[in-house]
């Protein structure tokens, strides 16, 4: 018998889902981030942790994005052969008018960071759309479909690589993982795709990362074949590397690893690994014609008892308005501060007008002098809000600006997320200036430090504007200092050396 689907009901579906994983964290991955937090022994990254589980129940309850980075939208869809669409439209007019609709949704509206042209004039299309579409035809009457919302921190980590079918896949998942740094705001999962061909293992990597987080069932029970051996195995060495919560060194880099496998040509070993970020945002829906999905949120006893607050006994104040480059140069690695005051905030199309207008003897429309610099790309506003979730964005895409800023505007401080690459640090060295990081996946949370926000350069860049932000004990740490030390390569090394010397711990 055929079974009819209204284009409205997917249509509605995948908005309401767009909208649904916003602001909510699958339970599987709150569970086994606050089992994470529970045996996290860094100081460090269980702030970070910290951090990262008050922002999901924030958002949750204020039904408002986890990320300011709302991602872009990625369809999974096995359609049964005996559906049917009443529509004349194409699957993916259907599926990116959900997407729009979730999108330009005024109760809680999401960031637009699709861009409509990849290499030439980058414009933005506004709405988030076109989705990236995967379809597959299978027995069956109903339409099964899994959304997710791929953030630009971890979807630009992704690797891939064809291996010698004699090289070891555990050696290269090693020697990958710290290559990739923090970008992709660990604790997450990585997806591995391996075999088939280089777009079957991608696509592979990818789909796998919509499955549940079952580590701790499957280290409880044991494994039942190879590839659960496997996933072990690369569970506890990833670990093993302490990189950590947001790279600053810890027991957790990976809640889970997840792995799928495609028959491939004899010659051939492709391998795919994508990682997943800690705003983790999938959902999965059946539809059978009688109507559009409803997803039910996670009871808020799902999220464990932990409320991160300030510590103003541990963490020093500083007030942006009066800071001076002697003030800046006096911070330690691994310090905390609450900023207070007023910062500008600036990405790469920014950095890259500012370039060209200083390369051509234009002056800007703010000034730099003795400020300090927030990567980051915020949500609009609703109701009072002053700004939107508003987290960092991975501050190695402006690394190649550092120097230019800070030697031709009087830039003395610059927030972000993850680590500086050399060139930056050396910039950052040479100019006695230093590198803050606040938390990636704590938006909402660092949203309410954030008292006003208004564009004060470059309009037309939507969420990519210079803005002026006022801030009120915002917190960060320091990442490098004005000697060019960076806690990205000190903690994951004092850590990886502790683990070396500790037991593997299992739940």
């Amino acid at each position: 018998m055929t079974t009819i689907i209204k284009e409205d009901d997917l249509i509605q579906s995948i908005a309401d889902g767009i909208q649904f994983i916003s602001y909510c964290h699958p339970t599987d991955y709150i569970r086994h981030l606050a089992r994470a937090y529970e045996r996290e022994e860094s100081p460090a990254a269980k702030d970070a942790i910290a951090q990262i589980l008050t922002n999901s129940r924030m958002s949750a309850e204020g039904r408002r994005p986890i990320c300011q980075d709302t991602g872009i939208v990625n369809v999974f869809m096995k359609i049964g052969m005996d559906v049917r669409f009443d529509t004349q439209r194409t699957l993916q007019e259907l599926c990116d008018e959900g997407v729009r609709r979730g999108y330009l949704n005024p109760e809680n509206p999401l960031r637009a960071s699709v861009l409509a042209d990849p290499l030439f004039e980058r414009k933005n299309t506004k709405d988030n759309t076109p989705c990236i579409l995967n379809v597959e035809l299978v027995p069956g009457d109903k339409v099964d479909v899994q959304i997710a919302s791929k953030g630009g921190g971890s979807e630009n980590k992704s690797k891939f690589a064809m291996l010698n079918p004699s090289d070891s896949l555990v050696d290269w998942v090693l020697k990958t993982v710290p290559a990739m740094g923090a970008g992709w705001c660990p604790p997450g999962m990585l997806g591995i795709g391996i075999g088939g061909t280089a777009e079957k293992a991608m696509l592979m990597a990818k789909q796998s990362l919509m499955e549940d987080i079952d580590m701790y069932e499957l280290q409880a029970r044991g494994p039942r074949d190879k590839t659960e051996e496997l996933r072990l195995e690369l569970y506890e060495k990833v670990n093993a590397l302490g990189i950590g919560a947001q790279g600053l060194g810890g027991l957790t880099t990976v809640l889970d690893i997840k792995i799928k496998m495609f028959p491939t040509h004899a010659a051939s070993k492709p391998v795919a690994m994508i990682p997943n970020c800690a705003a983790t945002r999938h959902a999965h829906f059946v539809l059978d014609g009688s109507g559009p999905a409803h997803l039910q949120a996670p009871a808020l006893s799902e999220w464990p008892d932990v409320h991160w607050a300030p510590d103003y006994n541990k963490s020093k104040k500083v007030d942006l308005d009066t800071l001076t480059k002697e003030e800046v140069a006096s911070w330690k690695p691994g310090q905390t501060l609450l900023l207070s005051g007023k910062m500008l905030t600036g990405r790469d199309a920014a950095h890259k007008r500012i370039q060209d207008m200083l390369a051509k003897g234009e002056k800007l429309p703010v000034e730099f002098a003795n400020r300090v610099i927030y990567y980051v790309g915020p949500v609009d506003p609703v109701r009072d809000e002053a700004v939107g979730p508003a987290g960092p964005t991975t501050s190695t895409r402006m690394d190649k600006f550092t120097e230019m800023m800070l030697a031709q505007t009087g830039l003395i401080a610059m927030i972000g997320k993850a680590e500086r690459g050399p060139a930056a640090i050396e910039a950052i060295k040479k100019h006695k200036s230093a590198y803050l990081m606040a938390v990636g996946g704590a938006a909402y949370l660092v949203s309410k430090a954030i008292r006003s926000a208004k564009v004060v350069g470059f309009a037309d860049l939507g969420m990519e504007a210079i803005y002026e932000f006022e801030v009120q004990d915002m917190p960060v740490t320091v990442a490098v200092d004005a000697n060019g030390v960076s806690v990205h390569n000190t903690g994951p090394k004092e850590w990886q050396a502790r683990i070396g010397k500790i037991p593997v711990a299992v739940a």
